[in-house]
């Protein structure tokens, strides 16, 4: 069984080089079994590649994705199945206006239309986590199953009849030459097999794109989750815009208060430049004489009447061109940090922005280890530009 089934690949070979280099003719199959494998491989193409750009419209934050992508691989590789949850922006817009609205004080009324617009963005962003759970189990989960399960079977038929139809063309053109060993059982046992497989092959193909009830069904699936979405959203910002503009009627009927600034006398602070004397009142005359009536004209605020004049040339500060200090060039592998990183899980390195990071090895393409001040961990390569490159 062994030495036939050695048999057959090299037959399958033999035909193939002799095909594509000596120029022999394979059997051919009718047009409308190429334009099957044409409308296959579409439809392949076409659900690997929405399933991408449903996530990527799902969550379009490339950052956030690959920060989830990362935590998850991570958690692989240590063992720990740590679920990332994707950071909605209405939900971190939210926490942002709740936080400063209550910081101002919510006795302000712009205060509580910020803690009201920040309520009402979480509340968008708890829906869009809804949304996020229906369309991955009515429309990422079955069109995952399409492609691991039904595609993958036709794709499995459509390689096993390329190499049945191979094998079979080798045995019949062996057949054809002089002092052949082939016999009629062996070609007739071909035959069939390539019969089979390309009866199990057209029926697959078949049944995939002959299943428009299924697919335009998760297309209304798809279209109702958003519809569901938006409506709740609409209702949710209707409501915020009446709250805002009753907040922003009751701002407006509020009497005006007339705001006066306190002076420093007002505040009590005793200027030392003019002998103890509070300064000048705004709003007032000055008590104290013009240094320009005085009858000198040189006399400088800074030092008493006949005091020494204040010098306008020399600064006592020395000309930072003079300083001895240089910023020694940087010589050690060293990234620049793009993004904060927040660690999620042991051996990570967390960072704020800005910082430079020492390198030390690159685990893989995903991610480096480095150090920043004393601790060393791993850190997403998306997250940090290189300055000073790994050996």
């Amino acid at each position: 069984m062994a030495f036939a089934g050695l048999k057959k690949q090299i037959n399958k070979a033999n035909q193939f080089m002799n095909e594509k280099i000596g120029g022999v003719e394979g059997t051919k199959l009718d047009d409308d079994f190429v334009e099957m494998e044409r409308k296959t491989d579409i439809m392949c193409e076409l659900v690997e590649d929405l399933q991408l750009k449903i996530k990527e419209f799902l969550h379009p934050n490339p950052a956030s994705r690959a920060k989830m992508s990362a935590v998850k691989g991570i958690g692989k590789l240590s063992g720990q199945a740590k679920a990332a949850t994707y950071p909605q922006p209405e939900g971190v817009l939210g926490e942002t206006l709740i936080t400063f609205g209550k910081k101002i004080g919510e006795e302000n009324l712009y205060a509580q239309s910020l803690v009201e617009t920040g309520e009402s963005m979480k509340q968008i962003a708890d829906i869009k986590y809804n949304l996020d759970d229906n369309m991955k189990m009515n429309v990422i989960e079955p069109l995952h199953q399409l492609s691991t399960k039904d595609i993958k079977e036709v794709q499995h038929h459509r390689k096993k009849l390329q190499g049945r139809r191979l094998d079979f063309d080798c045995k019949k053109r062996k057949k054809d030459k002089a002092g052949s060993h082939v016999s009629e059982e062996e070609i007739k046992l071909a035959e069939d097999k390539f019969a089979e497989s390309l009866h199990l092959a057209q029926m697959g193909m078949h049944n995939l794109l002959d299943n428009d009830v299924e697919q335009i069904s998760q297309l209304a699936t798809f279209a109702e989750n958003l519809l569901d979405y938006h409506r709740q959203c609409t209702e949710i910002l209707e409501a915020l815009a009446g709250t805002l503009h009753d907040k922003k009627n009751e701002a407006a009927s509020l009497p005006r208060s007339e705001f006066v600034p306190k002076t420093l006398s007002d505040l009590g602070v005793i200027d030392s430049l003019n002998g103890g004397l509070p300064t000048t009142n705004i709003t007032g005359s000055s008590p104290l004489p013009s240094p320009m009536s005085s009858g000198q004209p040189n006399w400088d605020p800074l030092f008493p009447p006949g005091g020494p004049p204040r010098s306008t040339n020399a600064s006592p500060l020395p000309s930072p061109m003079k300083s001895p200090a240089r910023s020694p060039m940087m010589q050690n592998p060293s990234a620049q940090a793009l993004y904060d990183f927040e660690p999620e899980n042991p051996g990570e390195l967390g960072f704020s922005e800005g910082d430079t990071i020492t390198l030390t090895q690159r685990i893989d393409e995903n991610w480096f280890e480095g150090t920043l001040n004393g601790k060393s961990g791993l850190f997403p390569v998306s997250y940090v530009n290189v300055v000073v490159p790994l050996p």
